[in-house]
């Protein structure tokens, strides 16, 4: 039995994963798909690109959740860091994690407060929020300061195009075989090309459909 699996997040989780399928956006339909590409890979237009998306829920899939609980609780991670909460499932799965090995500190970032609140809500019903510290804000800037010396698990679900840069902010806190996990990685090319490059200093490999795996090496 895991936290996972068991009362109250396995329902919780089932629910919002139900929610998440049936959600829509007009926002989103609105673009055409031309301008829906673009604004994904800027590097300046995020904020009002996101912004537009406040009420998608963005998950992660539930394959992808449960490699993030399994990569945390196999790694004996006690500090992890994400980048884009949402409404908070990738959230959960990691913090579950964190419960079952222990306790520990999950750093993650969300810029749109109404997001906040509903991952807020979320973590609360779940059990897990005394786990969590949500950094409401540009993560460039709520994650380029007061980090953990050593981060054990760095998630990057959050806009795509700033993957590099976040990065490099956690970059020197990534412990030797810590785990590095980029969603929808594929919509950021120039992240793949750092991560997978001879010399980065990670080994990084395609992982189901739309992650990308990365370990860090010593």
């Amino acid at each position: 039995m895991t936290t996972l699996t068991t009362t109250p997040l396995a329902p919780l989780l089932d629910r919002l994963f139900e929610e998440a399928a049936a959600a829509t956006s007009p926002a989103v339909a609105e673009l055409s798909a031309e301008e829906r590409s673009r604004l994904i890979r800027s590097k300046t237009e995020y904020l009002d690109f996101y912004g537009r998306l406040k009420d998608l829920w963005l998950p992660v899939s539930r394959e992808t959740g449960m490699l993030l609980y399994m990569l945390a609780r196999g790694s004996g991670a006690r500090t992890i860091v994400e980048f884009g909460t949402s409404f908070g499932i990738s959230t959960l799965h990691l913090a579950a994690a964190l419960r079952d090995n222990g306790g520990g500190r999950l750093i993650t970032s969300e810029f749109e407060p109404s997001k906040v609140a509903r991952a807020r809500s979320n973590l609360t019903a779940g059990g897990l929020i005394d786990m969590v510290e949500i950094r409401e804000g540009d993560a460039l800037q709520t994650l380029s300061v007061d980090l953990p010396e050593t981060v054990d698990l760095l998630l990057l679900d959050g806009a795509k195009a700033l993957y590099p840069e976040i990065l490099s902010l956690v970059e020197s806190r990534l412990r030797p075989g810590a785990f590095v996990v980029a969603d929808n990685a594929d919509l950021c090319p120039e992240y793949l090309e750092r991560v997978r490059s001879t010399g980065s200093g990670y080994m990084s490999t395609p992982f189901g459909e739309d992650v990308e795996l990365s370990m860090r090496l010593g």
